[in-house]
C-alpha cells in the first residue's frame, strides 16, 4: 500500500475543476485500488464529501419493537471519499455507530449494522432516476450489500449437514472436538457481500453468476463504521464516466435495522475529474429548490395531500399511503415533481398489516401498477412552490 499512498501523495487535494458543492469528486490514480481496504492509509490523502443520511420512513416495518427503537431517529452525518484508476472505483463510507452489531447465525433476532451502494444502470436524463432504494419499472439499479457478520456456519448445498450441529450436540472430544471445530471454520462463511439488480418493489434479485465483479469490507473503531467497496467503472450492468449518480444506506442493528428499515441518502452526483461531460446531471442534483416553500405548504394543505399522507406537523393518516416525513432528504426535485404530476410512474409498495385497510395504494390494472392519487394538474409556480417544500420535509442531522 506504500506505492499507493505516495501515488495518492502526488495527487492534488483540490478539484481541477470547480464543482458544486455535495458532489464527490473521484481523483484518477496510477496505482491499483483494488487493494484498498477500511483502514488503508492511503484514504487518508483522499478528499471527503459530506452527505446526510436520513431515516427511511415511506412505510412501517411490521415490527412493534423497531418501530419503537426508531421513533424520533435523526439523520446522521456521513463521509464519503473515492478514488479511481481508470479501471476500477474505490468507495470509502464513514458513519457514527453507537454500537458494533454483528449477525450471528443462531439467533434469529438479532441485525447486523451494513452498508449499501446504489448506481443507477441508465442516467442519460436526470430528471428520470430511478427510485431510491429499489429502482423502478424501467429505471433498474444495481445494489452492493455489505454487512457485519461473525464466522458462522450456512448451508452450502454440499449436503454436509453434519457440520451445522452445534458441537454440544456431538459425541466428540479433545482432538475430535478441535477437529471439527477447524472444518466447520474451513466451510464457514466470513464475509456477507451481495450484489443485485432490482428495476421495482419486490423485483430485486441476487446476481449468482459471477458476472458482477466487486469487493466489499468494513471495520468499527472508537464508534464509527469505515465501509469499501471496489467495482469496475464498467462492466455488463454499469458504464460509469464522466458524472454519474450514487446513493448510500446504512443499517443499525441495535435498533433492529432491516430491509426497509435503514438510513440513506438521495441520489448524490460523482465526477470523475478527468473525464468530460456530466454537467447536466451534476447542476440537477445539487440545484436549490425554486420556489416558495410557505406557499407550497399552503398548496399541499389546499390540495387534500394530508388526507392520505402524513407529515408531521400536519397530521395526515398513518400510512394510508407513504409517509412524507424525510421524503426531501432522500429524493430528487425532479422526483418530487414527477410524483405530483405522474403519480403512476414510481409506485411505493403498499398492501402491508399497516397499510390502511380501506385506501388502496394502487391498482393493478393489465399488470402494471396505477397509483389511486390523480395526476395534479398544476402551473409551474405552483408545481415549484410545492416541491420546494416537500424539499423541506428532512429530519434533523444528529
Amino acid at each position: 500500500m506504500t506505492k499507493l499512498t505516495t501515488a495518492l501523495l502526488a495527487v492534488s487535494l483540490a478539484a481541477s475543476t470547480m464543482m458544486a458543492e455535495g458532489t464527490i469528486l473521484v481523483q484518477k490514480t496510477d496505482r491499483d485500488v483494488t487493494k484498498l481496504t477500511p483502514t488503508s492509509k492511503a484514504w487518508e490523502y483522499v478528499k471527503s464529501t459530506t452527505i446526510h443520511l436520513y431515516p427511511q420512513t415511506a412505510l412501517m416495518l411490521n415490527d412493534k419493537r423497531a418501530n419503537a427503537l426508531n421513533k424520533g431517529v435523526k439523520a446522521k452525518e456521513a463521509r464519503v471519499k473515492a478514488i479511481h484508476d481508470e479501471h476500477n472505483i474505490a468507495f470509502l463510507l464513514e458513519w457514527p455507530d453507537g454500537t458494533r452489531s454483528i449477525q450471528r447465525g443462531y439467533k434469529s433476532d438479532v441485525y447486523a449494522d451494513g452498508f449499501a451502494v446504489q448506481f443507477p444502470v441508465k442516467y442519460d436524463d436526470p430528471a428520470k432516476l430511478p427510485y431510491i432504494g429499489m429502482g423502478s419499472d424501467g429505471r433498474p439499479v444495481v445494489i452492493h450489500l455489505q454487512k457485519a457478520v461473525e464466522k458462522i456456519y450456512e448451508p452450502n448445498g454440499n449436503g454436509n449437514v453434519g457440520m451445522q450441529q452445534n458441537i454440544l450436540s456431538k459425541n466428540a472430544f479433545g482432538d475430535d472436538t478441535v477437529a471439527f471445530a477447524e472444518k466447520v471454520g474451513a466451510l464457514a462463511v466470513k464475509d456477507y457481500q451481495r450484489s443485485f439488480v432490482s428495476e421495482g418493489f419486490r423485483s430485486m434479485t441476487e446476481i449468482k453468476d459471477g458476472s458482477e465483479k466487486f469487493d466489499a469490507d468494513m471495520k468499527y473503531e472508537n464508534k464509527v463504521w469505515r465501509g469499501t467497496l471496489v467495482r469496475p467503472l464498467k462492466d455488463a450492468y454499469l458504464n460509469l464516466k464522466g458524472a454519474f449518480p450514487v446513493a448510500f444506506a446504512a443499517w443499525d442493528g441495535a435498533r433492529l435495522n432491516r430491509d426497509g428499515q435503514k438510513l440513506l441518502s438521495g441520489w448524490i452526483p460523482v465526477k470523475l475529474v478527468d473525464n468530460s461531460g456530466g454537467e447536466k446531471l451534476v447542476a440537477e442534483l445539487t440545484a436549490a429548490a425554486e420556489g416558495d416553500a410557505e406557499h407550497g405548504k399552503e398548496l399541499i394543505e389546499q390540495n387534500g395531500c394530508t388526507g392520505c399522507h402524513h407529515i408531521s406537523g400536519l397530521n395526515g393518516p398513518s400510512y394510508m399511503a407513504p409517509g412524507l416525513d424525510n421524503v426531501g432528504g432522500y429524493s430528487t426535485a425532479a422526483y418530487l415533481r414527477e410524483s405530483l404530476t405522474d403519480p403512476s410512474a414510481v409506485v411505493v409498495p403498499g398492501y402491508n398489516r399497516n397499510a390502511h385497510p380501506n385506501a388502496l395504494w394502487y391498482n393493478v390494472v393489465d399488470g402494471k401498477r396505477e397509483s389511486t392519487m390523480p395526476p395534479y394538474p398544476l402551473d409551474k409556480k405552483s408545481l415549484d412552490d410545492m416541491v420546494a417544500y416537500l424539499k423541506t420535509l428532512k429530519s434533523e442531522v444528529k
